[in-house]
């Protein structure tokens, strides 16, 4: 049982002894932390909240303790009820909120939930105020609001329709063409709230839709995460269905992978890179991404004449860094687009509708668009640590071992070989040194991956 405190919010176990998991009483510390830290910094008496849910299983119970315990601190709350991420972070804008919070574990299993908390703009919360946040939760320094000075609830109905109706507005996506291509998909939105979001996005298009796991019942029928191994049944669908391509998503829908007509993985490496080189090709600029995604991406720029530059992991580093090199594009090669002229912000459903308006432009099936990009090949492993382990001392032992190569220091360690390189870095979503390695063919990235993980292993 687990509990993290980092950039990407507050995440946890449902269940067990408090300050170990995510239970009622950390979720009414953080919250209040959360609001005491909004009213400070804001000066507002009753500042505004916008907030919204993921579909698992102990949501229902989340929202309500996040929601009665802003109204106890005398905030307004914006209620959006089931959810996306990225409908969520919208919401703050369009609503004129103060803030946001969205409750999801994103990719994590059905144990598993998070507060995600968003600043005035709908982006991910700074590293410096998450950790304010974290301080007042460690030194309870909370002051509830009397009587006549309680928060309110209004909820809010139609935020998924208004963020699909900002994406149908978007210059770039050619709602006409999209219709006369009559393109077939199957969606496996994992019983999540893309299962709410994303047909009507496709009904909008003109995009008849094969639905797979499209109850928002919080019962993951697979591994939430949108990768090969969990997507079988989307797979063999596709094929069943004779759909032009499959969609997968996560739980709170701001990661997107996709499967060609053949049912073969387009590679969630690909998605970014798929729909940068559409928005490419379209405005000349820059594009950004983190050190653990494809080479594939930076190759695609320099097609378009832009330039290419990474960033440490996590949406918020992407976001700092392409604000500050003025990108047209960006994201994270786990399904993560981020198109600045909608939002800043992972969103599936831009991604898709990105995707849609490029097939229909270039008349290409899916195998064939993928089979135009480079080749890289990608191993992504983990190893779990066990408690205690100080994970800077082993990454600087490896960056001794491997001194001679080309280091790059800003998240982890990333090592750059000739025609490869490997990635190690400590998640922060859950308690395990992730490895990404990237080569010319699967063969040698799963050997490099193979050869850390065994490094590592004889270091903790």
């Amino acid at each position: 049982m687990t509990l993290i405190k980092s950039i990407s919010g507050i995440r946890g176990t449902i269940g067990g002894k408090p300050s170990d998991n995510l239970t009622p009483f950390d979720i009414v510390i953080f919250v209040s932390a959360f609001a005491s830290w909004l009213k400070s910094n804001s000066e507002i008496d009753h500042p505004k909240v916008a907030v919204g849910r993921d579909a698992r299983i102990s949501g229902q119970m989340v929202h309500s303790i996040v929601n009665q315990t802003l109204v106890g601190y005398g905030v307004e709350i914006f209620d959006l009820g089931l959810s996306t991420t990225p409908t969520v972070e919208m919401a703050v804008v369009k609503l004129n909120a103060n803030a946001g919070i969205m409750i999801t574990a994103s990719h994590n299993s059905k144990e598993w939930n998070a507060l995600k908390f968003l600043d005035s703009n709908g982006e991910i919360l700074n590293a410096k105020s998450v950790s304010e946040i974290i301080n007042i939760a460690d030194n309870r320094d909370f002051s509830y609001s009397t009587i006549d000075y309680l928060g309110k609830i209004t909820i809010v109905e139609d935020m998924v329709e208004s963020h699909v109706n900002s994406i149908l507005e978007l210059s770039l996506i050619n709602r006409d063409l999209i219709k006369k291509s009559k393109f077939k998909v199957v969606l496996d939105a994992v019983n999540s709230t893309g299962g709410i979001a994303i047909p009507i996005l496709l009904d909008r298009l003109g995009v008849e839709t094969v639905c797979l796991y499209c109850d928002p019942n919080g019962n993951f029928p697979h591994n939430p995460e949108p990768l090969e191994e969990h997507l079988s049944e989307l797979s063999i669908s596709v094929v069943k269905q004779s759909a032009d391509f499959g969609i997968a998503v996560d739980p709170d829908v701001d990661r997107l992978a996709f499967v060609d007509e053949k049912g073969d993985y387009f590679g969630e490496e690909y998605t970014l890179v798929a729909c940068s080189d559409y928005v490419l090709s379209q405005k000349k600029g820059n594009s950004v991404s983190n050190l653990s995604s494809t080479k594939a991406l930076y190759d695609i720029t320099k097609v378009h004449g832009g330039e290419y530059f990474s960033s440490a992991v996590g949406e918020l580093n992407v976001i700092e860094k392409m604000k500050e090199k003025n990108a047209v594009i960006g994201g994270e090669g786990n399904g993560g687009v981020i198109y600045p002229d909608l939002h800043y912000g992972r969103d599936a459903l831009v991604g898709i509708a990105l995707f849609l308006s490029f097939l229909a432009h270039k008349k290409l099936k899916v195998s064939s668009l993928r089979a135009s990009y480079p080749n890289y090949f990608m191993s992504k492993t983990k190893v779990n640590l066990p408690a205690r382990t100080d994970i800077n001392k082993i990454i600087d032992k490896i960056e001794n071992k491997y001194k001679g190569e080309n280091l790059i220091k800003i998240d982890g360690l990333k090592i750059e070989f000739e025609n490869s390189w490997v990635h190690i870095r400590k998640s922060n979503t859950e308690p395990i040194i992730r490895i990404y390695t990237e080569a010319v063919s699967q063969k040698a990235a799963k050997k490099l991956a193979s050869k850390f993980l065994s490094v590592i292993k004889t270091l903790i």
